[in-house]
């Protein structure tokens, strides 16, 4: 069995935690700036993890996947309530349920692409903070890296991931038969993705890996 680092498994698991709490809390904002209270009134619209922590998908699973070594961070928070009857006159409900979805990987792709400017911001002036095995480039690496994968990940269109509500709230009536077929398989679909969904990603992934790396790049030697 692998050595269990703690020092990196916690540097690891702060930005996991922090990450699906900010994620949350963008689909908690997103509806309540539609018009739904939902969340809010349920004490999801903050960014204390402690209202967004699932005990099994937050911290069990994640704790699982790095003591086994596998390489490979993926966990989820309690998923946040929205009630699109609740959005206001003039949000359409199946826009309104896309908006809100698609805020929660956005909230991702902007904290990744935040991890990459102070990254680039650091190594222009304070490399030393910088330094080969250093808690700050850990912890930034880790923030990019997660962030990113939850982004990409739950950006596939299948439920519950956000990616489905975002398609569902766009699908063509002439496609939605057919589109509610697919849903029906969910189940499978799901367990599927759990399986596989690091290689779906492994192409986005490593594009916008490349595009952040050549970000920080730029900013250093700026």
């Amino acid at each position: 069995m692998p050595s269990f680092n703690i020092a990196h498994a916690v540097a690891a698991l702060i930005p996991l935690i922090l990450s699906l709490s900010v994620h949350e809390y963008a689909h908690a904002w997103s509806a309540q700036k539609l018009g739904d209270d939902t969340a809010s009134r349920a004490g999801r619209l903050t960014l204390n993890p402690l209202s967004h922590i699932d005990p099994f998908g937050t911290l069990v699973l994640p704790l699982i996947l790095l003591i086994s070594g596998t390489g490979f961070m993926f966990g989820w928070a309690k998923p946040v309530p929205v009630n699109p009857a609740r959005f206001r006159r003039g949000v359409h409900m199946g826009r309104g349920m896309a908006w809100t979805a698609g805020a929660g990987p956005l909230s991702n792709l902007l904290l990744s692409l935040l991890a990459a400017v102070t990254f680039g911001l650091l190594g222009r002036y304070a490399p030393a903070a910088l330094a080969s095995g250093g808690g700050v480039r850990e912890l930034l690496e880790n923030i990019l890296v997660v962030n990113l994968a939850l982004a990409l990940f739950n950006l596939i269109p299948v439920p519950p991931l956000d990616g489905s509500r975002i398609v569902d709230g766009y699908m063509p009536l002439r496609f939605r038969a057919g589109w509610e077929r697919v849903t029906a398989l969910a189940p499978f679909l799901l367990l599927a993705v759990f399986i596989f969904g690091g290689r779906l990603i492994a192409g986005p992934f490593s594009y916008l890996f490349g595009l952040l790396a050549n970000l920080v790049n730029f900013i250093s030697a700026a």
